[in-house]
């Protein structure tokens, strides 16, 4: 049994997501191991992960869109603002999505659907650089 890690790094232009699938699959692919785990963890309370349709940009949208409306960028909705009015919206999105994923790995490749990608999901208005640490055990 191995393991490796990996870290990346992200440059975001604000909200939104940024699909990581060919760039963790690349990393994966130059590893040679055939089965095991990969954990994907972003080190980030602003920003979070997502398995997600891959096919329609649609779907991005409305996903940025129902975040828009369930935690908006509304400073007199919240105590905590200490880096500008999206800060507490981003912490809220972050809490209600994911900082951590796990995939099984599978004959070298991502055991993910069809339509599926890994995405980052952005919930800051501005551009940040976002950390992220691969863990792949297996074999």
């Amino acid at each position: 049994m191995r393991q490796l890690f990996h870290h990346i790094e992200i440059a975001t232009r604000g909200p939104g997501l940024t699909e990581l699938s060919s760039q963790i699959s690349s990393w994966i692919t130059e590893q040679g191991m055939t089965s095991g785990l990969l954990t994907v963890f972003i080190k980030h309370t602003s920003a979070s992960l997502l398995i997600q349709e891959n096919a329609d940009p649609v779907v991005q949208s409305d996903l940025q869109n129902y975040f828009d409306h369930i935690a908006p960028h509304d400073p007199h909705r919240y105590q905590h603002g200490a880096e500008g009015p999206d800060d507490m919206p981003a912490h809220i999105r972050s809490a209600l999505t994911q900082t951590s994923l796990s995939i099984p790995l599978h004959h070298g490749k991502l055991c993910l659907g069809t339509w599926q990608g890994i995405y980052l999901f952005e919930h800051r208005t501005k551009p940040h650089l976002r950390h992220i640490q691969l863990h792949l055990i297996g074999e």
